[in-house]
């Protein structure tokens, strides 16, 4: 059986290999582990492989992991990509460095009105529901830059770019075609008048599509981790 460390470098290389593939420099591609339901112990050996950056979705029990990795922090950064119920944007601001899944102006407010002035900005990404799925979160592409307008006059946070989670496909040329309409609206955003330069798309089964497109962090979990078990 391959340990974290192992998937880690894994990963790290399919990423080095699809960078090269497109031509882009595989620096500029950040690989985000998440760490949702793997116990601290499991951040730790990824941390020990070199890894900094983890992603949580369940807020109770990313701060009861934040607690248990509390030497960590100083050399560790954590992103929360799961739904945010504004009851929750508190903790979410006290505790995390960035939210890729901002889909509601109320969300943002909550997140800087909790953001305690002693940090470093909260950094922001907008989810958008890129192939209008009707279970999944995210706004829809034509109301991302309304959204994005609003969010930019928020203090203590700031936003970075956008963030999807499309349906699975088994087509690599499907694949690339759904994030490349991300890339687009990330432009599209940027041409009129935002300074975005984030694109938070791709996971285990699809980071080579989503690199292709323009992935600037890639969202890697059971590749790194293993299968998920979720009865707890």
């Amino acid at each position: 059986m391959s340990s974290i460390a192992d998937n880690i470098d894994t990963v790290r290389r399919r990423i080095e290999r699809a960078a090269q593939a497109c031509g882009r420099d595989p620096g500029g591609i950040a690989l985000l582990a998440v760490s949702k339901t793997f116990p601290p112990e499991a951040v730790r050996q990824a941390h020990r492989a070199g890894q900094r950056a983890f992603g949580e979705s369940y807020v109770q029990e990313a701060v009861a992991k934040l607690a248990a990795l509390e030497d960590l922090r100083g050399d560790s950064e954590w992103h929360f990509i799961g739904p945010l119920q504004s009851n929750k944007a508190r903790l979410v601001a006290m505790h995390f460095d960035w939210v890729h899944s901002i889909d509601r102006l109320k969300i943002a407010q909550r997140l800087s009105d909790h953001r305690p002035a002693g940090m470093a900005d909260l950094q922001l990404c907008i989810q958008v529901n890129i192939d209008a799925q009707p279970t999944k979160s995210g706004v829809a592409p034509g109301e991302a830059l309304a959204l994005a307008t609003s969010i930019q006059g928020l203090p203590r946070v700031r936003l970075r770019g956008l963030m999807c989670i499309p349906a699975p496909q088994q087509d690599p040329a499907r694949q690339r075609e759904v994030f490349a309409r991300l890339a687009t609206l990330l432009q599209d955003l940027n041409r009129a008048g935002m300074d975005l330069d984030t694109l938070s798309m791709g996971m285990s089964d699809d980071l080579e599509a989503a690199v292709a497109a323009g992935a600037s962090i890639v969202r890697v979990g059971t590749a790194i981790f293993g299968a998920r078990d979720y009865s707890s």
